[in-house]
């Protein structure tokens, strides 16, 4: 039998030669389909990480609220004041006297996020949100780092240049959390040529709000515009201790401490109408101090939205999260349904809904 051999040039298919290389329009197309692919990759990749951010601010809101449920188990259920005066540089006395300038810059703020962390309740990193500026936004009076303030626009209480050592506030170093001026009173304890005043809140007034409590929102999401200046006053001053005021008077308006307190029990308070909501790229610097409402310094940083902007994430009375739209908490009046914070009689607010 006759052994036949085969040549090298013989491996290839017959009647062909060597495989010649892409054609330059094969190129194209292959470099046309891979530029196609990212496109469409690279949106779902960011969105991914978006949502990503989005859930670990959620987790953040729910430690705080958490923390805040403990406090009040600590504090005779007392829900801790937004912010107060301190009695002393440092330590957790505060004075309730609406206090002067240089008092104020004397001994600093005391936050109730210093009560939770000082407390041992959560850490200071539970304040942090990756999605907004820096991680949240810094304390009025900062201390002595410069990376704990915004120096591009910041000085401190009394005007000074960012760095001051003394005072320094008893808040979280940055802050990416508000909570609701309804259930966390402000330093206004003693009256002082308003109608109202502030109070310490009991859980058990709460428990009898909207839905048992559980659907009052406690705490919420800040608003980073402009390196934080949406959260500054005009003396570009931080006032990242405030709570926001979910609230308007029924004739005082956005400053609910002048409502006339009248007879009869009628409520006095009311959600904002929906359009005084501001659209985000309408917000900008002083958010915080808005005239018409202050939930204009709500945070819209998160997927999903509506025509104001983006979501963000709402911690509740009970401790569950729920991330929504700063319009849709107001439209389905999830802030409460009393302003428990304020003194007098006529607390109430009227979550009826708005006429068509």
């Amino acid at each position: 039998m006759r052994i036949m051999r085969r040549t090298c040039g013989d491996l290839s298919p017959a009647g062909l030669g060597p495989r010649a290389g892409f054609t330059l329009i094969e190129l194209l197309v292959v470099i046309a389909v891979i530029a196609l692919l990212i496109g469409i990759l690279l949106p779902s990749l960011g969105g991914a990480r978006a949502e990503g951010r989005a859930i670990k601010c959620a987790a953040g809101v729910r430690s705080v609220a958490q923390a805040v449920i403990a406090y009040t188990s600590d504090s005779k259920s007392f829900f801790p004041p937004a912010y107060v005066y301190g009695a002393t540089p440092e330590g957790m006395e505060w004075k309730p006297e609406q206090q002067t300038a240089s008092d104020e810059t004397g001994n600093g703020y005391v936050h109730w996020s210093w009560a939770l962390f000082s407390g041992g309740f959560t850490s200071d990193s539970s304040f942090r949100c990756p999605t907004v500026y820096n991680g949240g936004a810094p304390a009025t009076n900062a201390g002595g780092d410069l990376n704990d303030w915004e120096s591009e626009w910041q000085v401190s209480d009394s005007g000074g240049a960012p760095g001051q050592k003394n005072p320094v506030d008893r808040q979280v170093k940055r802050l990416a959390y508000t909570g609701n001026a309804a259930i966390f009173p402000r330093n206004k304890f003693v009256k002082n040529g308003n109608d109202r005043t502030n109070r310490l809140v009991n859980t058990s007034a709460v428990d009898g709000s909207t839905k048992g409590g559980t659907g009052t929102i406690l705490v919420t999401e800040f608003l980073d515009k402009d390196r934080w200046k949406s959260i500054a006053n005009v003396d570009d001053k931080s006032k990242s201790h405030r709570p926001v005021t979910p609230f308007v008077g029924g004739s005082s308006g956005a400053d609910v401490y002048k409502e006339p307190e009248f007879g009869g029990g009628q409520a006095r308070f009311f959600y904002p109408k929906v359009d005084l909501l501001k659209p985000k790229n309408q917000v900008g610097a002083y958010a915080i101090e808005d005239v018409d409402t202050t939930l204009n310094a709500v945070g819209r940083h998160h997927p999903g939205g509506d025509d104001l902007g983006g979501s963000a994430n709402f911690a509740f009375v009970d401790g569950h999260v729920e991330r929504s739209t700063i319009k849709k908490t107001v439209e389905e009046r999830k802030w409460g349904d009393g302003f428990f914070s304020l003194s007098g009689g006529n607390i109430k607010v009227d979550i009826r809904p708005e006429p068509k």
